[in-house]
């Protein structure tokens, strides 16, 4: 007999396919085409054969089952949507439905490898960027625009994505690529700009390189959309002029931070006392707020989130945002404690709120890119965390503020 169909009829439960290697728990051989031996003796279990013509079905005497947890596991696997567990558990004598399978291990592992790719990926680019924060001038600049680039591209691919082309016209790609060029060239500029203590020009420069692109647009073959020009705009201003405020803040702010107790023993040969100053401090404060925001958010949201923040990210809580705001907040204080900036609680607390508030702005913003782009992440560049934007979202407008709020609102740059 080349094949043979069998069911299992537990109590009152439906029919359902299992074979017989599974309900045995031994491997079988048929003999003929009406006759079935084990070939190992299974205790526990009475079977009756009922056959049926050509239909050979397996019948369980309600009154005689003794049955463990491997034949109800073996039943759950065959059909784990046919058997509910508060029935099972009254058949049952020595625990319930075990549902594990390998897709679920499978899944479990993959979870695990990705969080440890998280931490040791996440660790290696804080002290990447810590180093480069800590260096300022071109190091800073250089890292910086390398990664305006990445972010550009991955920008400008989402625009370029079904889910967002559905409903629009794309920019054409040699245009897209010009952008990212471009985009990646501000911050380079913006340090050019503050060595000569001359910051309009870089407002110039963005000026003219909008200018030059919207051209190009519009004198293209076919028909130029407005969706085009929006779309390449708004990249060249999210991608690359809002970056460049973290140049003005770390290049821009030269004072020196008088209080700061750790300049007084910073090494002469990594320039001494004037080595710390109000960029570097503010910038240290402002990028370690961002990751408590974040953090405290996270958490926040895991332990106690309820209510939904916005439909643009459903996972993000009210309940997250206010622990966030707390642990952004209390972090901004403390370093403003520790690097003796600025002088006034108050302002530590405003500065911290800014943080926070632009962290948030920043993060919805490219959710809301990626949701309408149809995309989980907008790349595949960092594994465990998605592509560049994914992780730089929270300081694309918190360079602006921070820097604003150093510049104008604070007197003598809080010192």
């Amino acid at each position: 007999m080349a094949s043979f169909a069998s069911f299992v009829e537990i109590s009152r439960y439906n029919l359902i396919p299992l074979s017989v290697t599974s309900l045995c728990g031994c491997p079988c051989r048929l003999l003929s085409k009406k006759t079935l031996i084990p070939t190992r003796r299974t205790p526990k279990l009475k079977l009756n054969f009922v056959f049926h013509g050509s239909k050979s079905v397996f019948r369980v005497r309600p009154a005689s089952i003794y049955v463990n947890r491997r034949l109800i596991t073996a039943v759950a696997r065959a059909e784990p949507e046919s058997i509910d567990e508060s029935n099972a558990e009254e058949e049952v004598d020595q625990g319930t439905v075990l549902p594990t399978t390998k897709d679920s291990f499978s899944e479990l592992q993959h979870k695990s490898s990705q969080l440890r790719k998280r931490i040791v990926f996440g660790l290696g680019i804080g002290i990447s960027v810590g180093g480069a924060v800590l260096a300022g001038g071109w190091v800073f600049t250089v890292a910086l625009a390398a990664a305006v680039f990445l972010g550009a591209r991955e920008y400008f691919e989402l625009v370029r994505s079904r889910g967002i082309t559905a409903g629009m016209t794309p920019p054409p790609r040699y245009v897209s690529r010009v952008c990212s060029v471009i985009c990646a060239f501000m911050p380079i500029l913006t340090l050019l700009c503050c060595i000569v203590r001359y910051f309009g020009n870089i407002d110039i420069s963005v000026t003219s390189a909008a200018f030059v692109v919207a051209t190009a647009l519009l004198m293209q073959r076919g028909n130029p959309r407005f969706a085009q020009l929006s779309s390449t705009m708004f990249g060249l201003f999210y991608c690359g002029y809002l970056p460049c405020f973290w140049v003005k803040l770390r290049c821009g702010l030269a004072a020196p931070a008088l209080n700061t107790r750790i300049g007084a023993g910073w090494p002469f040969l990594l320039g001494g006392q004037a080595h710390w100053t109000v960029g570097l401090v503010a910038t240290l404060i402002s990028f370690s707020s961002i990751i408590a925001a974040d953090t405290y958010a996270f958490l926040g949201g895991k332990a106690i989130g309820k209510t939904p923040l916005t439909n643009i990210s459903p996972k993000k809580t009210w309940e997250g945002a206010i622990v966030g705001l707390g642990g952004c907040i209390a972090t901004s204080v403390v370093l403003s404690k520790i690097f003796s900036w600025p002088a006034s609680l108050v302002s530590a607390i405003a500065f911290g709120f800014l943080n926070f508030f632009g962290s948030v702005f920043g993060d919805l913003t490219e959710s809301m890119i990626k949701r309408d782009a149809g995309v989980k992440d907008s790349g595949s560049l960092i594994p465990g965390h998605g592509g560049i934007l994914d992780r730089v979202d929270s300081y694309i407008f918190t360079g602006a503020l921070a820097y604003s709020f150093v510049k104008i609102l604070l007197p003598l740059y809080g010192v």
